[in-house]
């Protein structure tokens, strides 16, 4: 029984995804997002240092009572911004869910490129040199599908 060769190729998703026009508008849009939200955690930051500065000029004018109120009330914005942050740019925060949600429908452009590409040539394995860990430790450029993948999309590569 004859065996038949199996052909091999691999892709670099960063470098297809880096050509994607679609991909420079969403860096732009989770930029200007993500600028949004650095400057409001910003500003909180720079409340809670305005009201430590006015609590130690104050401090001698204040009741130790009253001193433990303001502090408490410092305290709990402090807890504040750092809820605030973490909601934002935590793991499952608001920015990746962003991020996420606005890379979702490209990466499944790219993807049904990728899997015609594979298709078309003919290939029983694809592998993408940009995951990790890819265990790929070398490539041939001759086996490099990325060019196909942007073709497909339609995309031109002028370096």
């Amino acid at each position: 029984m004859p065996v038949a060769a199996q052909k091999f190729g691999y892709i670099d998703s960063e470098f297809i995804l880096n050509k994607h026009p679609d991909y420079k508008i969403i860096q732009q849009e989770l930029l200007t997002l993500s600028s949004e939200w650095k400057k409001e955690a910003q500003n909180l930051d720079k409340e809670i240092k305005e009201l430590y500065v006015l609590l130690k000029a104050e401090e001698v004018l204040l009741t130790e009572e009253m001193y433990k109120q303001r502090l408490a009330a410092i305290k709990l914005k402090e807890k504040e911004s750092q809820e605030f942050n973490s909601r934002i740019f935590g793991i499952d925060g608001q920015y990746f869910q962003k991020q996420a949600e606005l890379l979702q429908p490209l990466q499944s452009k790219i993807y049904d490129a990728i899997e015609r590409v594979s298709r078309k040539n003919n290939l029983a394995m694809l592998f993408d040199k940009a995951s990790v860990p890819t265990g790929i430790i070398y490539t041939d450029p001759r086996h490099d599908y990325s060019e196909f993948v942007l073709e497909e999309l339609g995309i031109e590569d002028n370096n």
